[in-house]
């Protein structure tokens, strides 16, 4: 998509060179001049509440999900994970697929139309802390990702992701696989 230019003027967007150059709005209000390749960037500063504050340096910065700020103060603790009361039945979960080795259940805070976990009923605190030994589990928690996506009608493809760590966003010390579907994917992500 070519770039547009688009004029910010207390809230309300102006296109076209004429409407922001011609003298008049462009002189009198507070701007904001964003050149943007899509109208993402368009409805996220419309949603702003003050555009007139907004600088360049905004639109670099993200700010942290919840997710990610649970993940940064979450440390591996040595009793049961939730994850550990989903597979004992002391949490309840949406299970939709459960064998020895592992299970699956949806997300309760779904980032997709489809997200469900797949975790392992052996506790590994985390993808860097498996073992050789774990191999033949890793796998088949994949398998398991992948049948249980065929189950849930993802024909057109979903998305696994392990968080690992502090900087990977995991806020469960129990490995678990995140497989989202049922909508276009962004990339790259993260």
């Amino acid at each position: 998509m070519s770039q547009s230019r688009f004029c910010l003027t207390n809230q309300r967007a102006l296109t076209g060179f004429e409407s922001c150059e011609s003298g008049g709005l462009w002189n009198m209000l507070p701007r904001l001049i964003f050149h943007v390749s899509s109208a993402t960037w368009l409805s996220k500063a419309l949603a702003s509440t003050s555009p007139a504050l907004l600088t360049n340096s905004t639109w670099s910065r993200r700010t942290m999900s919840d997710e990610v700020q649970k993940a940064q103060a979450a440390k591996p603790v040595p009793g049961p994970t939730i994850f550990d009361k989903i597979i004992d039945k002391s949490i309840p979960a949406d299970i939709i697929y459960e064998d020895e080795q592992c299970l699956a259940f949806r997300d309760i805070n779904a980032q997709a139309p489809v997200h469900f976990l797949v975790i392992p009923k052996k506790r590994i605190g985390a993808l860097s802390e498996a073992e050789d030994a774990d191999e033949k589990l890793l796998g088949h928690l994949m398998l398991v990702a992948k049948k249980t996506a065929a189950q849930e009608k993802l024909e057109k493809g979903f998305r696994l992701v392990i968080n690992n760590g502090p900087d990977g966003a995991q806020s469960v010390y129990h490995l678990h696989l995140h497989v989202l579907g049922g909508r276009q994917m962004g990339w790259p992500p993260g």
